[in-house]
């Protein structure tokens, strides 16, 4: 009998960030058959697709894996558990008070270590990349909670447009420094600052106008905020983005392994958690994303990607959910 959800990753490890391609896999977009969905979001997710049980142990990794129905049961299961022992009260509020001091921390103890160079971006949002085009003409692109420039320097580095201009973001002012100071910074096309997205004064990020972001970058960011930010990030938000802008999106799906796996004194509410480092998660729902953005922008692609990894040796079913979104700025 094979487990279903891994207990082999602690509590504590913070499973941050994670790439929409398998390991073993690497992905042309040029093949034939590599279809895609919409103009400029293929959404490919990987392609090694399970097609029969009997194959499961032959990769670590497999993707566009559908879920059964007693795999969700038992996701339920344990999260309803969660609920027995939350974070108490003096926790929750002390987490919630400021939340950039633990990403702050995070970057402080973890440094440029965390730096991964999003490859994949090339694959599943390509408008980023045409920007870059010697031809593209003017053109702004924000990325908000930039961490280590994870976003900013793929795109830097493949920059041949004179008149682009990339904007790095963050709440965390150590994340910023690490992006200023690292050696792949360029000033003559990029900018770096700190700045809050669910800021209740409505603040602007530094060098940034109003109306001006033509694609804004969110991976892995709409999680870290508390379910009362979410209003004030969106206004926030459409303040920064010109109309026909492009807001690309990739987060934390519900049900993914990262939440299933939460034990006593994590939960802060509704699926939403704290970390063992102190930093905060919500895992999202396709319908929860649909209510939120489509208030004041378009829905162009909103896409599940659940991906199975295995544990060959030890027999373990691990399964991944994340959420991935493409909004348009109405003209």
């Amino acid at each position: 009998m094979t487990k279903e959800i891994t207990p082999q990753l602690t509590e504590n490890d913070s499973l941050h960030e994670a790439s929409p391609q398998s390991s073993e896999i690497s992905i042309d977009p040029k093949l034939p058959g590599n279809s895609r969905i919409g103009r400029d979001n293929p959404f490919e997710f990987g392609r090694r697709n399970l097609t029969s049980e009997t194959d499961v142990w032959d990769h670590n990794a497999w993707d566009n894996v559908e879920w059964g129905e007693e795999q969700i049961k038992e996701a339920e299961k344990k999260i309803s558990a969660q609920h027995e022992n939350p974070v108490p009260e003096f926790d929750r509020k002390l987490y919630n008070s400021n939340p950039s001091r633990y990403w702050d921390i995070f970057y402080k103890n973890n440094k440029e270590n965390f730096f991964k160079d999003r490859k994949w971006l090339q694959i599943e949002f390509p408008s980023l990349y045409a920007a870059t085009k010697k031809d593209a003409g003017p053109l702004q692109i924000f990325e908000i909670g930039c961490g280590a420039g994870n976003t900013f320097f793929p795109i830097l580095n493949e920059n041949e447009n004179e008149h682009l201009r990339i904007v790095a973001a963050d709440f965390a002012p150590r994340a910023v420094e690490l992006v200023k100071s690292s050696p792949q910074f360029n000033s003559q096309y990029g900018h770096a600052c700190v700045w809050d997205l669910a800021n209740p004064a409505g603040e602007l990020p530094e060098g940034v106008k109003p109306h001006s972001v033509d694609i804004a970058v969110m991976i892995f960011v709409f999680s870290a905020l508390a379910p009362n930010q979410w209003e004030q990030a969106l206004g926030n938000l459409r303040k920064v983005m010109k109309p026909g802008g492009k807001i690309l999106f990739r987060d934390y799906g519900r049900y993914d392994l990262a939440q299933v796996r939460f034990k006593k004194n994590r939960l802060l509410e509704e699926n939403f958690y704290i970390r063992g480092d102190g930093t905060r998660v919500y895992f999202f729902t396709e319908e929860e994303l649909r209510n939120l953005f489509t208030k004041d922008f378009r829905e162009n692609k909103i896409g599940t990607d659940r991906r199975l990894l295995v544990n060959r040796k030890r027999q373990l079913k691990m399964y991944r959910c994340w959420l991935q979104a493409v909004f348009e700025v109405p003209q």
